[in-house]
């Protein structure tokens, strides 16, 4: 047999492996191979995406209360002012006054920190914010709204620092 009629054999012969087959196989095979790369690559990227909106929202979180415990340790301070203020009375002394502008510069700095105050005298009792201590009878006030405050609650950024402590109209 002559050269040519071997190779025309071999191409015609049915499963037989030829060159070009081989390199179309080969080429298949790297095809799929660079697909999961592709893949993986796109998970991985993904995935450190994530992990860089996870830790910037946790920077935020630890930057929004990085000073709740001091906020948190100044309460008692608060409540004292207000105990001053309340046993002061409506005598407009040097004193008085003097504790009201301290009590409103502490106030101000502690709301430019994102602190706020909750007195919630006369607005319905919310026990995610409030404490209550008792409940009493009381005309004109609606059923299941505060009637006295004993202790202003803190919130710090949205997050409850202390409940206020209060007490409730009770139901009929």
């Amino acid at each position: 047999m002559s050269n040519e009629t071997t190779q025309e054999v071999n191409q015609s012969a049915p499963g037989a492996a030829t060159p070009d087959n081989a390199l179309q196989a080969q080429v298949e095979a790297l095809r799929a191979e660079l697909e999961q790369l592709k893949a993986q690559s796109l998970r991985e990227q993904a995935d450190l995406d994530n992990q860089r909106k996870r830790l910037a929202r946790d920077i935020e979180q630890a930057r929004k209360f990085a000073n709740e415990r001091l906020l948190s340790d100044l309460l008692p301070v608060f409540d004292s002012l207000d105990a001053g203020l309340a046993a002061a009375g409506a005598d407009a002394g040097a004193v008085r006054q003097g504790l009201e502008l301290t009590y409103k510069q502490l106030l101000k700095v502690a709301a430019d920190n994102g602190m706020e105050v909750l007195d919630p005298s006369g607005q319905p009792f919310d026990p995610e914010q409030h404490q209550a201590i008792s409940q009493d009878d009381a005309e004109g006030v609606p059923p299941g709204h505060v009637i006295k405050v004993y202790q202003k609650g803190y919130r710090l950024n949205g997050r409850l620092l202390r409940p206020a402590l209060v007490v409730v109209a009770r139901h009929d």
